[in-house]
């Protein structure tokens, strides 16, 4: 991971361009961009966090990793959140992994800015704290959808809400991947992209899927991904008008 060049992006991440003006210039010396490859481990299981990391076109996935090196993912953070909650929540690890789903960049923030930043109260404070709120919803929300719904209903439910931080409807994702976040067989997974290309509401060609169809996704998933959509306008709404 290294610093871009390109001048500092932290707008281009809703959260922070959430904040104030004040308070934005207050963490704005603290605020450092990065740039993210594909696969990269930003913290293990139980590693002492030396950052938090907001994303701006980077796609951030946190994976629960079993005994048996099987996994499962349990959310997404992209431009519309962030990582490391666990800095002002008061704990200095987690029990999961972050690993970078989709290559681009991000703004990161030392451990001990953070813990400043936060203890001032302030927008930054509220936002933190809304955002961890949705973050559980997003948690929880996925559990419901792994036990209960299909994985032709996971995979959309996947895929929208990745479609949701990116800025084209390309996402570079092998079926091995997918399986691996969603925590299912890979021939589940080959099965209902297959289906969903039949339909006309993707396209998958050599670990890249386009979506071609958003319409047709939004009324093919379940209810988990109005349900998270819905939670988070709810609490972060009055700070960021458009999510989207």
């Amino acid at each position: 991971m290294g610093a871009p060049d390109n001048t500092d992006n932290s707008l281009k991440n809703h959260l922070l361009a959430a904040l104030p003006a004040d308070e934005l210039a207050r963490i704005q010396p603290r605020l450092e961009s990065v740039s993210m490859k594909l696969g990269e481990v930003l913290y293990e299981s139980g590693d002492l966090m030396t950052h938090m990391y907001f994303p701006t076109t980077a796609i951030i996935s946190l994976l629960y990793i079993m005994q048996n090196g099987a996994t499962a993912e349990i959310g997404i953070a992209g431009n519309n959140g962030l990582v490391g909650i666990a800095l002002f929540m008061g704990g200095e690890t987690t029990s999961n992994r972050a690993i970078v789903q989709s290559s681009g960049e991000a703004v990161r923030m030392k451990a001990a800015d953070v813990k400043d930043a936060f203890a001032l109260g302030g927008v930054f404070q509220n936002v933190c704290l809304r955002y961890t709120q949705s973050l559980m919803t997003q948690i929880s929300q996925t559990a419901v959808c792994n036990r209960l719904h299909s994985v032709a209903q996971q995979l959309c439910r996947w895929l929208l809400i990745n479609h949701d931080q990116l800025q084209t409807d390309r996402l570079v994702m092998t079926h091995d991947l997918i399986a691996n976040m969603l925590g299912v067989r890979r021939e589940g997974v080959s099965i209902a992209a297959e289906d969903l290309q039949k339909r006309g509401l993707i396209k998958y060609v050599r670990g890249t899927i386009t979506i071609l169809d958003r319409a047709g996704l939004e009324k093919a998933v379940c209810e988990c991904y109005q349900v998270v959509i819905n939670e988070y306008d709810r609490l972060l709404g009055a700070y960021i008008p458009k999510n989207r």
